[in-house]
């Protein structure tokens, strides 16, 4: 998802129609399906070969809200061939790709968002509030915002309306139940002092359910033309958010300088410096649209410049660790149990 949100984001930019823009933001939204199809059935071979290590991750605190990511990714990737994919694709495929990921990530989204808290209420032991709590409730508001890509190819009537009622329902679901994690987790911030320096990149996760929301609240106004107040509505929800985003992203980024300088090296905490401030850039994308503001548009190729630096630090360095073995190995297969046998005893 890291890796599609720089392809349409960066489409989305004034910049866009310069020659060559749009052609290599299509091909790194390629990569991203690419990966894709390589990950999900390892992941599916993961839970048929290793079912016990499965469950384990499942169960385990520190993992477990990172089942988010999966929802995350069939979503966004789905909203790319929309966005870009159809310049290859066609328009036909790329409906027909994006309606399937939209389905299959708007579901899974909506399980993790139940599973995941409830086992963190009843298996998972207490830990300090974490932005790592935010992965699993932030999925649907990326169903909400990418479902509106569909409507314009589905029947006018009960087909669209419904589709967008359900982009709203699921709007409402991410963003409640990120308001209810936002506050302690900034709360044990200014109470306990800055994180452990690899887990300091994951502060930028806040930043997800902001920029995805105002991303979200755009596309249904520009979905639904005909809704009394839409585009009022959305830039009213979206820009004050953007502004608290900004601000969130000045902090956090203040405290990422300060852990690097204290030694912080690479880790796959790095791939937060990737979606979660593409969110902010296709929100403030929409905002522009809604607005005309220019300032808006030079602000969002601003962060689209941030965004790209964070590609380049962590999806490198994670293909690196991955060739060199440095990035944590796959499980090893569970061990046999002993053979039957007889023994003598005395």
């Amino acid at each position: 998802m890291g890796t599609a949100v720089l392809g349409t984001a960066g489409a989305g930019l004034p910049l866009a129609g310069l020659p060559g823009v749009r052609t290599a933001c299509t091909a790194v939204w390629a990569l991203a399906l690419l990966a894709l199809a390589v990950l999900l059935p390892a992941r599916a071979a993961h839970w048929a070969r290793h079912p016990d290590r499965a469950r384990a991750h499942l169960l385990d605190p520190a993992v477990a809200p990172f089942h988010g990511c999966l929802s995350m990714a069939l979503t966004s990737v789905g909203g790319g061939a929309l966005v870009v994919g159809r310049n290859w694709l066609g328009t036909g495929p790329a409906v027909g790709l994006a309606a399937v990921l939209w389905a299959a990530g708007m579901v899974a989204g909506l399980v993790v968002t139940v599973v995941i808290p409830y086992l963190m209420v009843v298996r998972h032991p207490m830990e300090a509030p974490s932005p790592v709590w935010l992965l699993p409730v932030v999925a649907p508001m990326v169903s909400a915002a990418t479902g509106p890509l569909l409507a314009p190819h589905l029947p006018a009537g009960q087909a669209r309306a419904t589709l967008l009622a359900a982009c709203l329902g699921l709007f409402g679901v991410s963003l409640l139940a990120a308001l209810l994690i936002l506050p302690p987790v900034f709360a044990r911030l200014v109470a306990a002092g800055p994180p452990p320096l690899p887990a300091t990149p994951a502060l930028l996760l806040v930043l997800g359910p902001l920029g995805q929301s105002a991303t979200a609240a755009a596309a249904l106004a520009g979905a639904a033309p005909d809704l009394p107040y839409g585009r009022a509505l959305a830039v009213a929800y979206g820009l004050p958010v953007l502004g608290f985003a900004l601000l969130w992203l000045a902090l956090a980024g203040a405290l990422v300088v300060r852990a690097r300088r204290r030694g912080m090296r690479f880790g796959l905490s790095w791939w937060a410096f990737t979606f979660p401030v593409g969110t902010c850039v296709t929100g403030l994308e929409g905002m522009a649209r809604l607005t005309g503001l220019v300032v808006l548009d030079g602000a969002a190729v601003a962060l689209y410049a941030l965004l790209v630096a964070g590609w380049l630090a962590a999806a490198p360095a994670t293909v690196r660790g991955l060739l060199s073995g440095s990035l944590p190995a796959g499980p090893a297969p569970a061990p046999r149990a002993p053979a039957p046998g007889t023994a003598r005893t005395r």
